[in-house]
């Protein structure tokens, strides 16, 4: 399988499964990756996600034999219909582990996860003006939110390789571990959000944070207001509230 599925304790652990090419991405693997994206979204026993790659990569970009296809004219296949930015859609947090080599491609989808964890010792490269391309799939809008545009500008303009310890300097990582505590740290993250943390209040806050930045503070706040007023009418909020008062753990309902 060119994505591999295993659950532990409400967390969807989904990890790109081509080692020996670093993970690259292919159509395949793209289709499969969202698929059980859509899967994970759809049970209800799973209240967060985890994303990283086998073997010495996160994933290593476009696989270099359809790039060739597709210079050569030679490219028959088709790409999925969902958008490289599909994982943004998803009502559950998604977490990535960010292993080894994270390239072109493979950095998109890490950025478009909505908490990136990296090894320090990661590298790191959006690769395109190094390959003739250009900032693809999103990733000129994405970049200087996180990271600023005279950083993004660099990134982007140089294509050079930085580690997972710049990364999160820079903004794209909420955390750099060593690399033998990533995956660990990872699934403890996505655990923690699992036990503790309202799955519709997640989904509703997820929604907020990527949609919001289409939209001035003022609607933003507008839509908050109204927003909250209608979390205090749903069960979650009498299950925090009580959960907290009697010092246990919470039980909120899952996502229908």
């Amino acid at each position: 399988m060119v994505v591999l599925s295993e659950d532990d304790g409400g967390v969807r652990l989904l990890t790109f499964n081509r080692p020996d090419r670093l993970n690259a991405w292919t159509d395949e693997m793209g289709r499969s990756y969202f698929d059980l994206l859509e899967e994970a979204d759809r049970d209800p026993s799973v209240r967060a996600v985890v994303v990283t790659g086998a073997g010495r990569g996160f994933c290593a970009g476009a696989d270099f034999r359809t790039l060739t296809e597709i210079g050569s004219g030679e490219y028959a296949g088709k790409p999925d219909d969902r958008p490289t930015t599909f994982p943004a859609t998803i009502r559950k947090p998604i977490v990535a582990a960010v292993n080894g080599a994270c390239a072109g491609l493979g950095m998109v989808h890490a950025l478009v996860c909505d908490v990136v964890l990296t090894a320090e010792d990661a590298k790191w490269t959006t690769a395109f003006s190094r390959r003739g391309l250009i900032a693809e799939y999103g990733l000129a809008w994405i970049l200087p939110r996180l990271a600023g545009q005279a950083r993004a500008m660099d990134l982007l303009l140089s294509a050079r390789v930085f580690s997972g310890a710049e990364a999160y300097a820079m903004g794209l990582a909420v955390r750099a571990v060593p690399g033998e505590r990533l995956l660990e740290e990872a699934l403890a993250y996505a655990g923690e959000l699992a036990r503790e943390c309202s799955p519709t209040s997640m989904s509703i806050i997820k929604r907020q944070v990527w949609g919001d930045w289409e939209t001035g503070l003022d609607e933003s706040r507008d839509r908050a207001v109204r927003l909250m007023a209608e979390s205090f009418g749903r069960p979650d909020f009498a299950e925090g509230v009580g959960a907290f008062l009697e010092r246990r753990p919470p039980r909120f309902p899952p996502l229908g």
